[in-house]
């Protein structure tokens, strides 16, 4: 029936790539994209932000029809690159790419059909290689076969054109790049509309296509992670749920809720049980069978990094006296909160 609902009722998709340099993995992405999504989407729209004469030579030499090219005289980078582009779009729904990814598959229907079925879902993104870390079969899957995510991922998402615009789309003041979508992400939630990602489409992203991994890479997500934090600062709360065996439906209901605050306001939850767990909220949530390495490992963790560190540790009351015991004087040696 969901698939006969797509059918009946195609929406329209307009593709927008920003392009900084990078020529051979930028032809890559738009040759994929021209073969895998060809039949589902309008035009591509491509916002080249002041390339490199060898990139806008090859831009202008691409043979397909769908391609609009648009040349910037300066480089704004890739909030503004996109945001120029969406508003030369008149399609229900834009898919924004990276440069640096390659699409294998049309993975747009599943998309289009979670964002059918769920009204209140604004943004989607494919699975790629990223998700591998992830146990994906752990998680809850919403309406639409997606599952929940409080983070947009900017190098490759589908949303409705008319949330992108109501949002003004991405906030310059992150300049060249880096932290605009997690931005984003924030301004979403805080308005009433969900995120998903779905396990069931796929795309490949490279990563720092046109920045590479060097020092500019560094410092300018360095910079976008400093203006984003001092925005959000309750974005930093990670939060280590100690408990005995149960499955989430055993958790109170104003323990739920408090769970569900964390991820709203952009944290995380690291949940650690002495067995295997059941499915998981949403990809903020994250799962490890307890044992005294992993404890170390997860209290340790973001020596270098403040907004990786645990913030707090939650036990519930079917932990036992013993773990109660081990977990508070574990967070005070690290001078973490402990609540029970």
């Amino acid at each position: 029936m969901v698939s006969q609902m797509y059918q009946s009722k195609l929406p329209s998709i307009d593709v927008v790539i920003p392009v900084y340099n990078a020529p051979v993995s930028t032809q890559n992405c738009i040759n994929s994209v021209v073969a895998c999504l060809g039949q589902s989407i309008k035009h591509i729209l491509i916002q080249d932000d002041a390339s490199d004469v060898e990139t806008r030579d090859m831009l202008n030499q691409l043979p397909y029809k769908c391609v609009r090219i648009h040349h910037a005289k300066k480089n704004q980078g890739f909030g503004k690159s996109v945001n120029e582009a969406v508003c030369r779009s008149d399609a229900d729904y834009v898919l924004v790419l990276n440069s640096d990814t390659v699409a294998n598959e049309d993975f747009l229907p599943p998309l289009c059909v979670a964002l059918a079925v769920d009204p209140q879902l604004a943004a989607i993104i494919p699975s790629g290689n990223y998700y591998k870390k992830f146990n994906l079969n752990q998680y809850s899957c919403q309406p639409g076969g997606y599952i929940l995510t409080h983070r947009l991922g900017g190098y490759a998402f589908l949303i409705r054109r008319s949330v992108f615009q109501e949002m003004c789309g991405f906030d310059p003041a992150y300049g060249r790049g880096y932290y605009e979508d997690v931005d984003m992400g924030r301004r979403l939630i805080k308005r009433g509309w969900r995120i998903g990602m779905h396990p069931g489409a796929y795309i490949y992203h490279k990563g720092g296509g046109s920045f590479g991994r060097g020092l500019s890479y560094q410092t300018l997500k360095r910079r976008g992670r400093i203006t984003y934090f001092s925005r959000y600062p309750k974005a930093r709360r990670n939060v280590m749920l100690i408990s005995g065996n149960c499955p989430l439906t055993d958790f109170p209901l104003d323990f739920l809720d408090a769970i569900d605050n964390v991820f709203r306001e952009g944290g995380g939850v690291h949940w650690l049980t002495p067995e295997h767990s059941p499915q998981l909220f949403c990809l903020h949530m994250t799962h490890t069978t307890r044992s005294l390495s992993a404890t170390i490992r997860l209290l340790l963790r973001g020596l270098l990094r403040k907004d990786k560190r645990v913030s707090e540790v939650w036990i519930l009351p079917n932990a036992s006296h013993l773990q109660r015991s081990l977990f508070f004087f574990l967070g005070q040696l690290r001078g973490i909160k402990v609540r029970s």
